[in-house]
C-alpha cells in the first residue's frame, strides 16, 4: 500500500518592495537546496514528486500570467507615450494658437498704391495698341485663330477653308469660308475671346484680329500688381512686378498677336490671385477662431457641448471653413483656362494640391493639433467640389456652340455610330460625341511629331534658348521705308534678357528659401512654375515651342521679385508678420521673412514663441513687441528724410539698377518686337545668341 503524500507546501507571501519572500517565512534558495546533501534533499524531491494537480498547473498558469502581463506593460507604456506626446502636441498647438492672427493678410495697400497700377497698366495698353495693326497680314498661327474665331462668331462652331484661303482674308474677303465643318485640335473659348474684336471692328481690321489679346494683355499687368501686392505686401514691388511682366518680350509680342497663350495665361494668372484672395479669408477665419478659443473650447461654443468634446473636435482639427467663394471662383476661372488648351489641367492640378497643403500648413499655425486630419476630415472633399467639379461644368460651358450646333464636326458622332450611348436621352446625345471628339484630339496632340524650324526643348525655355520668330520679311532700299542697303522687320517672341537672365538665379534663390527658409510665398511662387513648365518634360519628343513660356511669365516675375524683397533688406532687423526668437539683449528675426512692408508692423500682446515656433515660422505670422527688460530693436525710421544705412542703400540702388536695366533692354529691343524697318546690322546686333535667329 501506498503512503500518502505529503500535503504541498504553501505559497509564501510576498514583499512588494522586493518581490521576494516575506522574512518571517523564509525560503531556501534554489542553490541552497541543491547542494544540501541528506535527506533533506531527498525529502524535497519527493515532495516535489508527489505534489497535487493543482499545484501541478500553478507554474504554467504562473507563466502564462507573465506572457499577459508582458504585452499589457508595453502597451500600457505605449498609451504613456502616446498621451505625453499629444500632450506636447496640444501644448505646442495652444502656443501658436496664441499668436495667431491674420498677419500679412490684415494689411491694407497704401493709397498711392491703385493710381500707380493704374498708371502703369494705362501705359502698357497705350503701348500694346500702337500700330497693333501692322503687319497688315495674318502671321504665324493667327492663320488657324483668327479665321476660326471669325467662323465661330459667324457660326458658332469652326468650318472649313480653302488653302489659299489667307490671301483673300488679308484682302478683307472672308466669304472664301466653306460649309464643311472643320476639325480643330482647341477648345474654343480662346477663338471666342479673339473673335470680340473681330466683331467690334470687323473682319477686315486687322486691328480688329489683335484687339481682344491686346486688352487682355494689358489687363494682366494691373492684374499682375495685385498678385505682387498679396504675395509680398510691399506697393513699391506690387507696382515694380506689373512694370517687369509690361515690358516682358513674350508677353508684350504675344498682346499684340492672336494666339491663344496669352488668354490661357490670363486665366490661370485669375485663378491664381482667386487663391489667394481665398486664403486671405481662410486665414482670417482661422484668426478669429484661435482668438475664440479659450483653454481648448471655442466661448461662442460653451453650454452645447462637453469641454472634453470641443476640445477633441475642435483643438484637433480644427473648425470648417465653411463657403469659400474665392476657391469656387478659381475652380471657374481655371476650367476657363482649360477651354482655351488643355494645358490649363495641369494649372489645375498644381493649385489644387497648393490648397491642400496651404490648407494644412493654415491650420497648424492656427494652433490645431492635427493639421493634416484636421484638413483631410474638415476641408478636403468640399475643397474638391469647390475647385474640381466647378472647373470641369465651366469647361463643358465652353462648348456650348458647339453642342447647341447640328453641322459641327463629330457632332453626330454618337447618332451615327451605334453603341451603348443610344439609350441616352436626347438631351444628352452630345455627351458620348464630345467625348469622342476629345479622344480624336488627345490622339493628335500625343502623335504631334512633325519637325520644325523654331521647335525647342523645355530645358532651354527659363534662358529662352530657342525663341520663336512670328514675322520676319527681308527688305531692300526704299521698300516700306528701308534707308539702308539691306533691312530687317521681324516680331520675335524673345524675352527680356534681364527678366530671363536672371531666372534661373531667381529660381534657385526661391527653392532654396522654400526648402531652407520655408517660406510659403516661396512655394507658392514654385507651385505656378511647376503647373506651366514641368509638365511639358513629359512631351520633349513632341513638336513645342518655347512661345508656350507666355504662361510661365507671371511666376518668373514673381520670382525675380522675390529675389529683389531679399536683395532689398530692411530698415529694422524686426521682419513685419515674422515671429522670433528672443535673446537676453535683442531680438533676433525669424528666418521665414515677410518681404518689404510699406505698412507697419502688427504686434500682438500674446508671449513670444520658442525657438521650434520661429523656426516653423511663415509670413502669415505676426510679430511680438520686445518684452520687459529688453531692448526695442534700433529702427531708423523716425524723422522726415532718413536715410538708410550706406550698405542697405547699395542694396536698394542693386534692385533699381535691376529695374533700370530690364527697362532699357526693352526699350532696346523695342524694334524685334513690334516689327520695325531696321538696318540688318542693327537686327543682327540684336541676336545675342545664334540660336536666336
Amino acid at each position: 500500500m501506498t503512503a500518502p503524500a505529503d500535503p504541498p507546501t504553501p505559497r509564501r507571501p510576498t514583499d512588494p518592495r522586493s518581490g521576494s519572500t516575506s522574512p518571517s517565512a523564509p525560503h531556501p534558495t534554489a542553490e541552497a537546496t541543491a547542494s544540501t546533501p541528506g535527506p533533506t534533499t531527498a525529502s524535497t524531491s519527493n515532495s516535489t514528486a508527489a505534489t497535487s494537480p493543482s499545484s501541478t498547473n500553478s507554474a504554467p498558469a504562473a507563466a502564462t500570467a507573465t506572457k499577459d502581463r508582458q504585452p499589457a506593460s508595453g502597451r500600457i507604456a505605449k498609451e504613456e507615450r502616446a498621451r505625453r506626446r499629444e500632450q506636447i502636441l496640444a501644448g505646442a498647438a495652444a502656443l501658436r494658437r496664441k499668436s495667431f492672427t491674420a498677419g500679412m493678410w490684415a494689411t491694407r495697400a497704401p493709397v498711392w498704391m491703385w493710381p500707380a497700377l493704374i498708371v502703369i497698366t494705362v501705359i502698357s495698353g497705350i503701348l500694346r495698341l500702337f500700330r497693333l495693326e501692322f503687319p497688315g497680314r495674318l502671321i504665324f498661327d493667327e492663320t488657324y485663330y483668327v479665321k476660326d474665331s471669325y467662323s465661330m462668331i459667324t457660326y458658332g462652331y469652326e468650318r472649313s477653308w480653302p488653302e489659299n484661303a489667307d490671301a483673300s482674308f488679308n484682302a478683307g474677303d472672308p466669304s472664301v469660308i466653306g460649309s464643311a465643318p472643320a476639325y480643330v485640335v482647341h477648345p474654343p473659348l480662346g477663338k471666342w475671346v479673339i473673335g470680340l474684336g473681330i466683331d467690334l471692328f470687323g473682319a477686315d481690321d486687322s486691328f480688329g484680329w489683335r484687339f481682344s489679346v491686346a486688352v487682355v494683355g494689358t489687363l494682366t499687368v494691373f492684374l499682375m500688381g495685385l498678385v505682387a501686392w498679396k504675395l509680398f505686401r510691399s506697393a513699391f514691388f506690387a507696382c515694380a512686378a506689373a512694370v517687369l511682366l509690361s515690358i516682358d518680350g513674350e508677353h508684350f509680342v504675344h498682346s499684340r498677336t492672336s494666339l491663344l497663350d496669352i488668354v490661357l495665361m490670363a486665366f490661370i494668372l485669375l485663378a491664381f490671385w482667386f487663391i489667394l484672395l481665398d486664403r486671405e479669408q481662410v486665414t482670417k477665419r482661422l484668426a478669429r477662431w484661435a482668438a475664440d478659443t479659450t483653454d481648448g473650447v471655442p466661448v461662442a461654443a460653451r453650454g452645447r457641448r462637453s469641454a472634453d468634446a470641443e476640445r477633441a473636435d475642435l483643438i484637433n482639427f480644427g473648425p470648417r471653413l465653411g463657403v469659400r467663394p474665392w476657391l469656387i471662383a478659381a475652380g471657374i476661372a481655371l476650367g476657363m483656362a482649360t477651354g482655351v488648351k488643355w494645358s490649363g489641367l495641369y494649372a489645375l492640378a498644381a493649385f489644387g494640391i497648393l490648397v491642400v497643403a496651404w490648407d494644412v500648413h493654415s491650420r497648424y499655425r492656427a494652433g490645431v493639433v492635427h493639421p493634416w486630419l484636421g484638413a483631410l476630415i474638415r476641408d478636403s472633399i468640399p475643397s474638391f467640389l469647390k475647385l474640381v467639379p466647378t472647373a470641369l461644368i465651366t469647361y463643358i460651358a465652353t462648348w456650348t456652340g458647339w453642342i447647341l450646333s447640328d453641322d459641327a464636326w463629330n457632332r453626330q458622332w454618337a447618332a451615327e455610330t451605334p453603341g451603348w450611348w443610344q439609350a441616352l436621352p436626347s438631351w444628352l446625345d452630345w455627351l458620348p460625341s464630345l467625348a469622342q471628339y476629345h479622344y480624336t484630339a488627345y490622339s493628335f496632340h500625343v502623335g504631334l511629331d512633325a519637325e520644325h524650324p523654331y521647335m525647342s526643348n523645355p530645358w532651354g525655355w527659363i534662358v529662352q534658348w530657342r525663341p520663336t520668330s512670328f514675322y520676319y520679311e527681308s527688305l531692300s532700299r526704299g521698300d516700306l521705308g528701308c534707308a539702308a542697303a539691306k533691312c530687317s522687320s521681324a516680331i520675335t517672341s524673345v524675352g527680356n534678357p534681364v527678366i530671363w537672365g536672371l531666372a534661373p538665379v531667381a529660381l534657385l534663390v526661391v527653392l532654396a528659401a522654400w526648402i531652407v527658409r520655408r517660406d510659403v510665398r516661396a512655394g507658392v511662387i514654385l507651385s505656378g512654375l511647376a503647373a506651366t513648365w514641368l509638365p511639358w518634360f513629359a512631351y520633349q519628343d513632341r513638336t513645342i515651342f518655347t512661345f508656350y513660356t507666355i504662361v510661365m511669365v507671371p511666376f518668373v516675375v514673381l520670382a525675380l521679385v522675390y529675389c529683389l524683397t531679399l536683395l532689398w533688406g530692411r530698415r529694422t532687423p524686426n521682419p513685419p508678420f515674422a515671429p522670433q526668437i528672443r535673446t537676453s539683449t535683442m531680438p533676433v528675426p525669424s528666418p521665414a521673412e515677410a518681404g518689404p512692408s510699406t505698412e507697419p508692423s502688427p504686434t500682438s500682446a500674446a508671449p513670444a514663441p520658442g525657438p521650434a515656433e520661429a523656426a516653423a515660422a511663415v509670413s502669415d505670422a505676426p510679430t511680438t513687441p520686445p518684452t520687459d527688460g529688453q531692448p526695442a530693436p534700433p529702427t531708423h525710421r523716425g524723422r522726415l528724410g532718413s536715410r538708410p544705412p550706406w550698405p542697405l542703400l547699395g542694396r536698394r540702388l542693386a534692385v533699381g539698377a535691376v529695374l533700370a536695366a530690364a527697362v532699357l533692354a526693352f526699350a532696346y529691343f523695342w524694334p524685334i518686337y513690334t516689327g520695325e524697318v531696321i538696318p540688318f546690322e542693327a537686327w543682327n546686333n540684336r541676336m545675342w545668341n545664334v540660336t536666336w535667329r
